[in-house]
């Protein structure tokens, strides 16, 4: 951050957080993001196979969103549309890509920190590599453990892992490592969740009796995609053992249940310390289910009525999961079918926090739709763009939905009040629709000079020249 936009940070923080005040008026704010869970993976979402117990109690004691996206379809910009409020369009980091967060981007965790929060990020960042000015302790982090790369946390027995910017060595054994830490194991001696799992418990142990934020990016469910078809890695396939399913699937299942049972583990240890009332939690998805590491996404309707998945601007490659608890504040076992994304939750959490968020953000608090008083402000728009698969822009428009595949190619209209699964283009019936969203694909993007092109699983891309 620069040094005029540190102040000007502070100065906005120090005149709004009034000294001493009160716990429930400034919660603790936990966001446990699960990596490639389909909107259809949890068992309160319509999941039938898949033991979710907790994550599913979590939704009766709260509120669980039905309208809810991801930032994007892929983890790096998505999540950094999480971190900084503002969508594909506008946010730095806009593909899965080497690039890293700049000094002026400024993230919740920063925003919070200078509200008095202990800071703490458990798990995949993504948005920042080693010795770059984008590293979880370089972007409002008091402590971080966990991978700083995406490909690095396609290995869950990997040889090492980051306690804030040193590397902690493991026993895992990776033959022809890659540059990155990626590849296969064949020593599997530390399974990473577990050990991130152990961290983040111990930061709330740690700062429990203080304000804190903490972000749990669990890598669960993604997969070890340099280990091909045997890419669903888990020390072992637990209640699915016996299943008469393909191995990728017993594996899946496996690694849902124990995320499940892990922020199972986390809200206990709330409830240990006695700051369930004092803490609300978020739980959701990065983008949707993947076709990876031998997993078939229609083998458990992953996907559930949507269509499309992870690397889509369908509904099902960026509708995702989104549950909320806070005890003694929001009702439990609501629904809720306000339409927000992943920029609202830097407005949210300046809410919770009583600061006021950076100017130009387009996220929207949707504190009110959470506790279910108030007037929720609605979006005028929800916009994506993705530049892998030949490259695609996507805007929600009340119900109306609009698909541009590629840049600058043929607009697909969807009405999703009739149309959950988007079978029925229905572009040419609304000729005045269609204007308004193409206006909106022009609106919603701002150019600026990316360091060097994004980099994709199918190789190098960048952005069209017409949108850079």
């Amino acid at each position: 951050m620069t040094k005029v936009a540190a102040a000007l940070l502070a100065a906005t923080v120090n005149a709004l957080a009034p000294a001493g005040a009160a716990r429930l008026e400034r919660p603790n704010i936990v966001f446990i993001l699960a990596d490639d869970l389909g909107y259809g993976d949890l068992g309160s979402y319509g999941q039938r196979r898949i033991r979710t117990p907790n994550l599913d109690r979590m939704a009766r004691e709260g509120v669980r969103f039905t309208q809810f996206y991801a930032g994007s379809t892929v983890c790096a910009p998505s999540r950094s549309v999480l971190m900084t409020g503002l969508h594909t369009g506008h946010t730095y980091i806009r593909g899965n890509s080497k690039n890293n967060l700049r000094p002026e981007d400024v993230t919740v965790a920063e925003l919070l920190k200078r509200a008095g929060y202990a800071t703490g990020l458990v798990g995949k960042w993504g948005l920042g590599h080693e010795g770059s000015p984008g590293v979880p302790t370089r972007k409002g982090f008091d402590f971080f453990f966990g991978y700083l790369d995406q490909t690095h946390a396609h290995n869950y027995f990997p040889t090492f892992l980051l306690r804030n910017e040193e590397r902690v060595r493991l026993r895992n054994v990776v033959p022809d490592e890659g540059a990155a830490g990626q590849g296969v194991s064949s020593n599997r001696a530390e399974y990473s969740p577990d050990r991130m799992l152990e961290e983040a418990l111990g930061f709330i142990d740690r700062n429990w009796d203080r304000p804190f934020f903490l972000y749990l990016a669990f890598t669960l469910p993604h997969a070890s995609n340099e280990a091909k078809n045997r890419g669903m890695e888990i020390p072992d396939y637990g209640a699915y053992r016996n299943e008469k399913w393909p191995e990728a699937e017993k594996g899946l299942a496996a690694m849902i249940t124990r995320l499940d049972r892990d922020a199972g583990l986390v809200l206990g240890r709330l409830k240990k310390h006695g700051i369930e009332r004092d803490t609300i939690v978020f739980f959701s998805s990065d983008n949707g289910p993947h076709r990876e590491g031998g997993n078939n996404p229609d083998f458990f309707d992953s996907h559930g009525p949507l269509r499309g998945i992870k690397r889509d601007l369908y509904e099902g490659g960026i509708r995702v999961p989104m549950i909320v608890r806070w005890t003694g504040k929001v009702r439990g076992g609501r629904v809720s079918d306000h339409a927000g994304y992943f920029a609202d939750f830097l407005p949210t959490a300046a809410e919770l926090a009583r600061v006021a968020a950076p100017a130009g953000l387009d996220g929207i608090s949707f504190l009110p739709a959470i506790v279910g008083e108030g007037k929720q402000k609605e979006h005028d728009y929800l916009y994506w763009e993705f530049y892998e698969a030949g490259s695609a822009q996507a805007v929600r428009l009340g119900d109306w939905k609009g698909v541009v595949r590629p840049f600058g190619g043929n607009l697909e209209l969807y009405d999703l009040r009739t149309d959950l699964g988007e079978r029925h283009d229905v572009a040419a019936a609304h000729p005045d629709v269609v204007a308004r969203i193409r206006a909106i694909l022009k609106e919603a993007h701002v150019r600026f000079p990316l360091r060097k092109p994004p980099l994709t699983a199918a190789g190098t891309s960048s952005p069209p020249a017409s949108l850079r």
